[in-house]
């Protein structure tokens, strides 16, 4: 008789049954340096393979995030029960943010079966699993594995995680942006203490100011781009402060001075 694999990316309802084989997966640990589990780095490995095929970057392995995803998998596998939270337990972002991570977005498949392999070919042929897997919103990613209960329970936790970055070098980068739009950038620490303020500016009055919030260093916000392709300014100064965190989730705090 086929036994079948139960699956639940995040905020989905419970899909539709698929068959797996009858082997039971080894799970046994590698040494204790190692990040993870034989039975996490084939579902790793097989995460990374199918972005391969599809075009999309490896995920890294989260180290701080696999904490979450692990104690997950034991209270799935010891309650026996597949589910995003269990009674008592927090949700995703209670627990990704209590693992220490700091993320803009995450997302995440459970399951349960009696074969790592046909597992993860279940996990791709679910639209919703497949759409977590393959998505090219997040850079990072934990697994767990544990048996329990005569199955594997199985957790994989997605995340689009933000580099720490001091704010010299968040406005280093935003900085860079702006030199090759042709807007020479001024060191001020005006910029920073106008950051800080949630209206108005410090210093020097500039012909137009912008504050954005943002887990993406590399683009300009349009409306700022806009501002520059009118040829109208002859410098800028950038600044970074603290962004307010919730959640675990985190961004950046930059404002972007523009000056005649």
């Amino acid at each position: 008789m086929a036994r079948f694999c139960r699956l639940i990316p995040l905020l989905v309802t419970l899909g539709s049954s698929v068959p797996c084989a009858m082997s039971q997966a080894s799970i046994a640990p590698l040494p204790e340096s190692s990040p993870f589990t034989v039975a996490e780095q084939f579902l790793f490995r097989s995460v990374n393979a199918e972005r391969a095929a599809a075009g999309l970057p490896s995920l890294t392995w989260s180290r701080t995030l696999v904490h979450a995803a692990r104690f997950h998998a034991a209270q799935m596998g010891s309650s026996h029960t597949l589910s995003h939270q269990l009674q008592g337990e927090g949700d995703l972002l209670q627990r990704a943010s209590q693992s220490g991570a700091h993320f803009s977005r995450v997302t995440e498949n459970v399951a349960v079966g009696p074969s790592l392999p046909q597992m993860h070919d279940a996990l791709m042929r679910s639209p919703h699993h497949r759409e977590n897997i393959l998505d090219p919103n997040v850079n990072s990613v934990a697994i767990a594995v544990l048996g329990s209960h005569g199955e594997l329970w199985a957790v994989e936790d997605f995340a689009h995680d933000l580099a720490s970055l001091s704010f010299d070098e968040q406005e280093q980068q935003v900085s860079f942006l702006l030199q090759k739009s042709g807007i020479p950038v001024e060191s001020t620490e005006n910029a920073r203490d106008t950051c800080e303020k949630s209206s108005g500016y410090v210093g020097a009055r500039p012909g137009f100011v912008m504050r954005y919030i943002t887990s993406d260093l590399q683009r300009l916000p349009e409306q700022l781009k806009l501002r520059i392709a009118e040829h109208a300014y002859t410098s800028a100064a950038v600044g970074a402060c603290t962004a307010p965190s919730s959640r675990g989730f985190a961004s950046y705090n930059i404002a972007v001075l523009l000056y005649r």
